[in-house]
């Protein structure tokens, strides 16, 4: 069958092209800056390249480069110069290229992005948006493959979003643009180019708003906490571990901040066991929030501690070696494995 046949449905309709998160992200920034003139990009290369990653590719096309508009290499400029423009009423969209390359514009983010609106008492809003590419498993050098997200939740007056689906990108970088608070909007790399067939660029669905989590897998013997890069992750371990008679629970959380305390701790209320999976480190890691967070409030359902796969609290490994350092399926099954199955044994469980 020739590639054209195989793009038409049996109707003879053209049939629609997967599309993948880069893609959504573009159409979401797109369409922010067609519906509302105050929308502007800027950021290292986003211009006339398109962005290293290509999900800015056309925006100065189409909108100039007074609203797409390639920076110097000088994060903390870039990010200083959008905290004026959104104090003078506009709606910068900044993407920081990589991970690591945001931490000379971090004194910038805690020091005004965080407080302007506390320090005005509200009269201030600060609609900024911070697109962060993070994560590894694109076979990055140091620098490009950071996981950083520890350092944005824990810093007063920021959100922080971090979609794993096309859908969510969309969906999501949409509901960053338009918040009047300042957005972290952590997109994990490897993704960029994960593809949803059912995502109509013209008719993108609903998503739940930031702040809700989403169960990707219903279970009942363990629930998998996660979020960005470590979703597929988790789901495939949820696969496998199915395998061998466990039945576990997949939940996304979408957001760090704000978080969704309500829908983990019924997961966790009804499954008993909980391992928390992240990129980042584990030592003063997201896990370790989360995990407090789900001890504090359901202490007495849980079967066994709560456990964390992370990455391991070292700087980023040779690309070579990253595979060792990313939380892996096995290294997931590993942890459910450690969760107390014994004492269910013990009592004479079927399982």
């Amino acid at each position: 069958m020739s590639t054209a046949a195989a793009e038409r449905r049996a109707d003879g309709t053209a049939a629609r092209k997967p599309a993948t998160m880069a893609q959504a992200l573009n159409r979401a920034m797109r369409d922010a800056m067609a519906e509302d003139p105050t929308v502007h990009v800027l950021g290292e290369d986003v211009g006339t390249l398109g962005g290293v990653f290509r999900v800015t590719d056309g925006l100065t096309a189409e909108f100039g480069p007074e609203r797409c508009t390639d920076t110097p290499l000088a994060e903390a400029g870039i990010l200083g110069t959008a905290v004026g423009m959104a104090m003078y009423g506009l709606r910068p969209v900044v993407e920081m290229q990589f991970d690591a390359f945001a931490y000379p514009a971090f004194e910038q983010l805690v020091s005004h992005v965080s407080r302007m609106r506390n320090r005005t008492r509200g009269a201030m809003p600060m609609p900024l948006t911070i697109r962060v590419p993070y994560g590894g498993g694109i076979g990055g050098v140091e620098h490009h493959s950071d996981s950083s997200e520890a350092y944005y939740l824990a810093t007063p007056g920021l959100h922080v979003f971090t979609p794993a689906t096309v859908a969510d990108a969309y969906g999501m970088l949409r509901e960053a643009i338009n918040s009047d608070d300042p957005v972290v909007f952590m997109e994990p790399k490897r993704l960029y180019w994960s593809k949803d067939a059912d995502w109509d660029v013209n008719r993108p669905p609903a998503v739940p708003p930031a702040g809700q989590a989403v169960v990707r897998r219903r279970g009942t013997s363990a629930t998998l906490i996660t979020y960005g890069p470590s979703v597929p992750v988790c789901l495939e371990a949820a696969e496998a571990a199915a395998e061998d008679g466990l039945d576990l629970e997949v939940v996304d959380l979408r957001s760090l901040v704000p978080f969704d305390d309500a829908t983990i701790c019924e997961s966790v209320r009804r499954t008993g066991r909980a391992v928390v999976v992240h990129e980042s480190t584990g030592f003063g890691g997201p896990g370790a929030e989360i995990a407090a967070r789900i001890t504090e409030r359901c202490f007495h359902f849980l079967e066994a501690p709560v456990l964390r796969v992370a990455g391991f609290d070292i700087p980023y490994p040779p690309p070579m070696l990253e595979r060792h350092h990313l939380p892996g399926v096995d290294r997931v099954l590993d942890a459910v494995d450690r969760l107390q199955w014994e004492a269910e044994w013990t009592e004479g469980s079927t399982r």
